[in-house]
Protein backbone atom coordinates (compact mmCIF):
# COMPACT_ATOMS: atom_id res chain seq x y z
CA UNK A 1 0.00 0.00 0.00
CA UNK A 2 1.35 3.41 -0.98
CA UNK A 3 1.12 6.23 1.52
CA UNK A 4 -1.87 8.47 0.80
CA UNK A 5 -1.06 12.15 0.33
CA UNK A 6 -3.07 15.25 -0.46
CA UNK A 7 -1.80 14.96 -4.06
CA UNK A 8 -3.17 11.42 -4.24
CA UNK A 9 -6.55 12.56 -2.95
CA UNK A 10 -6.72 15.45 -5.42
CA UNK A 11 -5.95 12.99 -8.23
CA UNK A 12 -8.79 10.76 -7.03
CA UNK A 13 -11.18 13.74 -7.29
CA UNK A 14 -9.94 14.50 -10.78
CA UNK A 15 -10.35 10.86 -11.83
CA UNK A 16 -13.79 10.48 -10.25
CA UNK A 17 -12.46 7.83 -7.85
CA UNK A 18 -14.48 8.24 -4.66
CA UNK A 19 -12.54 8.88 -1.45
CA UNK A 20 -13.36 6.75 1.60
CA UNK A 21 -12.92 8.06 5.13
CA UNK A 22 -13.70 6.94 8.67
CA UNK A 23 -13.08 8.31 12.11
CA UNK A 24 -10.57 6.42 14.25
CA UNK A 25 -9.35 6.89 17.79
CA UNK A 26 -6.89 4.07 18.54
CA UNK A 27 -4.16 1.98 16.93
CA UNK A 28 -6.12 -1.27 16.67
CA UNK A 29 -9.03 0.11 14.68
CA UNK A 30 -6.72 2.37 12.69
CA UNK A 31 -4.75 -0.73 11.64
CA UNK A 32 -7.94 -2.59 10.72
CA UNK A 33 -9.19 0.32 8.59
CA UNK A 34 -5.78 0.84 7.02
CA UNK A 35 -5.53 -2.83 6.04
CA UNK A 36 -8.91 -2.55 4.31
CA UNK A 37 -7.53 0.40 2.29
CA UNK A 38 -9.61 3.23 3.75
CA UNK A 39 -8.14 6.37 2.21
CA UNK A 40 -8.51 8.83 5.10
CA UNK A 41 -8.73 8.49 8.88
CA UNK A 42 -10.00 11.39 10.97
CA UNK A 43 -9.36 11.74 14.67
CA UNK A 44 -12.61 13.57 15.24
CA UNK A 45 -13.60 15.65 18.22
CA UNK A 46 -16.59 13.31 17.97
CA UNK A 47 -14.54 11.37 20.52
CA UNK A 48 -16.22 13.56 23.11
CA UNK A 49 -19.56 11.96 22.28
CA UNK A 50 -18.69 8.41 21.22
CA UNK A 51 -15.83 7.77 23.67
CA UNK A 52 -16.46 10.11 26.58
CA UNK A 53 -20.28 10.11 26.58
CA UNK A 54 -20.60 13.90 26.32
CA UNK A 55 -23.66 15.42 24.65
CA UNK A 56 -21.54 17.56 22.31
CA UNK A 57 -17.97 17.91 21.05
CA UNK A 58 -17.33 21.09 23.04
CA UNK A 59 -15.54 19.65 26.10
CA UNK A 60 -12.79 17.97 24.01
CA UNK A 61 -9.28 19.39 24.44
CA UNK A 62 -6.29 19.63 22.13
CA UNK A 63 -4.33 17.34 24.46
CA UNK A 64 -7.02 14.67 24.14
CA UNK A 65 -7.06 14.86 20.33
CA UNK A 66 -3.24 14.73 20.32
CA UNK A 67 -3.31 11.58 22.49
CA UNK A 68 -5.70 9.81 20.12
CA UNK A 69 -3.78 11.09 17.08
CA UNK A 70 -0.60 9.46 18.38
CA UNK A 71 -2.52 6.22 18.88
CA UNK A 72 -4.04 6.26 15.38
CA UNK A 73 -0.77 7.22 13.70
CA UNK A 74 0.89 4.22 15.36
CA UNK A 75 -1.53 1.86 13.58
CA UNK A 76 -1.35 3.40 10.11
CA UNK A 77 0.91 2.62 7.16
CA UNK A 78 -0.95 4.14 4.21
CA UNK A 79 -4.06 6.11 5.22
CA UNK A 80 -4.01 9.91 5.28
CA UNK A 81 -4.44 11.08 8.90
CA UNK A 82 -6.40 14.23 9.76
CA UNK A 83 -6.86 15.58 13.29
CA UNK A 84 -9.71 17.81 14.43
CA UNK A 85 -8.88 21.08 16.14
CA UNK A 86 -11.23 21.28 19.15
CA UNK A 87 -13.64 24.04 20.12
CA UNK A 88 -11.89 27.38 20.80
CA UNK A 89 -8.44 25.98 19.97
CA UNK A 90 -8.14 28.25 16.90
CA UNK A 91 -10.00 31.42 17.88
CA UNK A 92 -6.95 33.49 16.89
CA UNK A 93 -4.25 32.70 14.30
CA UNK A 94 -1.55 32.51 16.96
CA UNK A 95 -3.58 30.09 19.03
CA UNK A 96 -4.26 27.99 15.93
CA UNK A 97 -0.55 27.80 15.07
CA UNK A 98 0.39 26.54 18.53
CA UNK A 99 -2.38 23.94 18.78
CA UNK A 100 -2.01 22.74 15.19
CA UNK A 101 1.69 22.24 15.87
CA UNK A 102 0.84 19.86 18.71
CA UNK A 103 -1.45 17.79 16.48
CA UNK A 104 1.04 17.62 13.63
CA UNK A 105 3.78 16.57 16.06
CA UNK A 106 1.45 13.82 17.31
CA UNK A 107 1.26 12.31 13.82
CA UNK A 108 -1.41 14.16 11.85
CA UNK A 109 -0.83 15.01 8.19
CA UNK A 110 -3.54 17.70 8.21
CA UNK A 111 -5.74 19.54 10.70
CA UNK A 112 -9.46 20.28 10.35
CA UNK A 113 -11.15 23.53 11.37
CA UNK A 114 -14.86 24.37 11.45
CA UNK A 115 -16.05 27.68 10.05
CA UNK A 116 -16.37 29.98 7.08
CA UNK A 117 -14.54 32.94 5.61
CA UNK A 118 -13.54 34.32 9.02
CA UNK A 119 -10.92 31.53 9.09
CA UNK A 120 -9.13 32.62 5.92
CA UNK A 121 -6.26 34.44 7.66
CA UNK A 122 -5.71 31.46 9.95
CA UNK A 123 -5.76 28.96 7.08
CA UNK A 124 -3.28 31.00 5.04
CA UNK A 125 -0.98 31.33 8.04
CA UNK A 126 -1.12 27.61 8.80
CA UNK A 127 -0.31 26.68 5.21
CA UNK A 128 2.61 29.13 5.19
CA UNK A 129 3.90 27.37 8.30
CA UNK A 130 3.68 23.93 6.73
CA UNK A 131 0.34 22.81 8.18
CA UNK A 132 -2.19 21.53 5.61
CA UNK A 133 -5.79 22.45 6.42
CA UNK A 134 -9.16 20.77 5.88
CA UNK A 135 -12.16 23.06 6.19
CA UNK A 136 -15.55 22.02 7.55
CA UNK A 137 -18.83 23.67 6.50
CA UNK A 138 -22.54 22.95 6.81
CA UNK A 139 -23.47 21.52 10.18
CA UNK A 140 -20.40 22.39 12.24
CA UNK A 141 -20.91 20.58 15.56
CA UNK A 142 -18.82 23.08 17.52
CA UNK A 143 -21.48 25.69 16.68
CA UNK A 144 -24.37 23.53 17.91
CA UNK A 145 -25.45 26.17 20.44
CA UNK A 146 -25.60 28.84 17.73
CA UNK A 147 -27.62 26.58 15.43
CA UNK A 148 -29.97 25.59 18.22
CA UNK A 149 -29.27 21.90 17.76
CA UNK A 150 -27.98 19.46 15.15
CA UNK A 151 -29.89 20.71 12.10
CA UNK A 152 -29.51 20.49 8.33
CA UNK A 153 -27.84 23.63 6.97
CA UNK A 154 -28.13 25.49 3.66
CA UNK A 155 -31.80 24.81 2.99
CA UNK A 156 -32.64 28.45 2.25
CA UNK A 157 -31.32 29.99 -0.96
CA UNK A 158 -29.38 32.75 0.81
CA UNK A 159 -27.79 30.28 3.23
CA UNK A 160 -26.83 28.01 0.33
CA UNK A 161 -25.21 30.91 -1.52
CA UNK A 162 -23.30 31.91 1.61
CA UNK A 163 -22.04 28.37 2.10
CA UNK A 164 -20.75 28.22 -1.48
CA UNK A 165 -19.05 31.60 -1.03
CA UNK A 166 -17.44 30.38 2.20
CA UNK A 167 -16.21 27.21 0.50
CA UNK A 168 -14.61 29.17 -2.32
CA UNK A 169 -13.02 31.56 0.19
CA UNK A 170 -11.53 28.70 2.21
CA UNK A 171 -10.06 27.15 -0.93
CA UNK A 172 -8.62 30.51 -2.03
CA UNK A 173 -7.06 30.96 1.42
CA UNK A 174 -5.23 27.65 1.09
CA UNK A 175 -7.53 24.91 2.41
CA UNK A 176 -6.68 21.66 0.62
CA UNK A 177 -9.76 19.63 1.54
CA UNK A 178 -13.30 20.27 2.77
CA UNK A 179 -15.73 18.27 4.90
CA UNK A 180 -19.35 19.13 4.14
CA UNK A 181 -21.88 17.98 6.72
CA UNK A 182 -25.67 17.80 6.72
CA UNK A 183 -26.64 19.85 3.68
CA UNK A 184 -29.14 19.10 0.89
CA UNK A 185 -27.84 16.81 -1.87
CA UNK A 186 -28.20 19.56 -4.48
CA UNK A 187 -25.99 21.89 -2.43
CA UNK A 188 -23.44 19.14 -1.85
CA UNK A 189 -23.13 18.71 -5.61
CA UNK A 190 -22.87 22.47 -6.23
CA UNK A 191 -20.03 22.88 -3.74
CA UNK A 192 -18.17 19.82 -5.05
CA UNK A 193 -18.47 20.97 -8.66
CA UNK A 194 -17.15 24.46 -7.90
CA UNK A 195 -14.09 23.43 -5.87
CA UNK A 196 -10.86 21.93 -7.17
CA UNK A 197 -10.02 20.47 -3.74
CA UNK A 198 -11.59 17.18 -2.54
CA UNK A 199 -14.97 17.53 -0.82
CA UNK A 200 -15.81 14.78 1.68
CA UNK A 201 -19.47 14.49 2.57
CA UNK A 202 -21.34 13.30 5.61
CA UNK A 203 -25.05 13.75 5.08
CA UNK A 204 -24.28 15.84 1.98
CA UNK A 205 -25.51 13.45 -0.69
CA UNK A 206 -23.88 11.09 -3.15
CA UNK A 207 -22.25 13.67 -5.42
CA UNK A 208 -19.37 14.72 -3.14
CA UNK A 209 -15.86 13.43 -3.90
CA UNK A 210 -16.00 11.02 -0.98
CA UNK A 211 -17.76 10.04 2.22
CA UNK A 212 -16.90 9.86 5.90
CA UNK A 213 -18.69 8.09 8.73
CA UNK A 214 -18.13 7.97 12.46
CA UNK A 215 -16.87 4.43 13.05
CA UNK A 216 -19.24 3.86 15.97
CA UNK A 217 -22.20 4.69 13.73
CA UNK A 218 -20.95 2.32 11.01
CA UNK A 219 -20.77 -0.48 13.58
CA UNK A 220 -24.08 0.44 15.25
CA UNK A 221 -22.58 1.04 18.69
CA UNK A 222 -23.00 4.79 19.14
CA UNK A 223 -24.05 5.66 22.66
CA UNK A 224 -26.68 8.24 21.73
CA UNK A 225 -28.52 7.79 18.42
CA UNK A 226 -28.01 6.77 14.78
CA UNK A 227 -28.01 9.81 12.47
CA UNK A 228 -30.09 9.64 9.28
CA UNK A 229 -26.94 9.88 7.17
CA UNK A 230 -25.30 6.82 8.75
CA UNK A 231 -25.61 3.13 8.00
CA UNK A 232 -24.98 0.13 10.25
CA UNK A 233 -22.68 -1.99 8.09
CA UNK A 234 -21.89 -4.44 10.88
CA UNK A 235 -25.53 -5.49 11.11
CA UNK A 236 -25.47 -6.28 7.41
CA UNK A 237 -22.22 -8.27 7.42
CA UNK A 238 -21.68 -9.59 10.95
CA UNK A 239 -17.92 -9.00 10.72
CA UNK A 240 -15.86 -5.86 11.31
CA UNK A 241 -13.58 -6.29 8.30
CA UNK A 242 -16.43 -7.23 5.99
CA UNK A 243 -18.36 -4.19 7.24
CA UNK A 244 -15.49 -1.86 6.32
CA UNK A 245 -15.01 -3.58 2.95
CA UNK A 246 -18.72 -3.22 2.13
CA UNK A 247 -18.66 0.46 3.13
CA UNK A 248 -15.71 1.06 0.80
CA UNK A 249 -17.38 -0.85 -2.03
CA UNK A 250 -20.66 1.06 -1.71
CA UNK A 251 -18.96 4.45 -1.54
CA UNK A 252 -16.81 3.64 -4.56
CA UNK A 253 -19.74 2.46 -6.70
CA UNK A 254 -22.12 5.22 -5.59
CA UNK A 255 -24.54 3.01 -3.64
CA UNK A 256 -23.82 4.90 -0.42
CA UNK A 257 -25.22 7.27 0.55
CA UNK A 258 -28.63 6.42 -0.84
CA UNK A 259 -31.65 8.73 -0.81
CA UNK A 260 -32.58 7.42 2.63
CA UNK A 261 -29.26 8.74 4.00
CA UNK A 262 -29.53 12.15 2.31
CA UNK A 263 -31.50 15.37 2.53
CA UNK A 264 -33.54 16.56 -0.47
CA UNK A 265 -34.03 20.06 0.89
Amino acid sequence: MKKMTISTLVKQKQNGDKITALTAYDASFAKLFDEQNVDVLLIGDSLGMVLQGQDSTLPVTTAEVAYHTRSVAAGVNAAFVIADMPFMSYSTPAQAYENAGQLMAAGASMVKLEGGAWLCETITGLKQRGVPVCGHLGLTPQSVNVFGGFKVQGREDDKARQLIEDALALEAAGAQMLVLECVPTKLGKAVTDQLSIPVIGIGAGVHTDGQILVMHDMFGVSANYMPKFSKNYLAETGDLRKAVALYIEQVKNGQFPGPEHSFDK
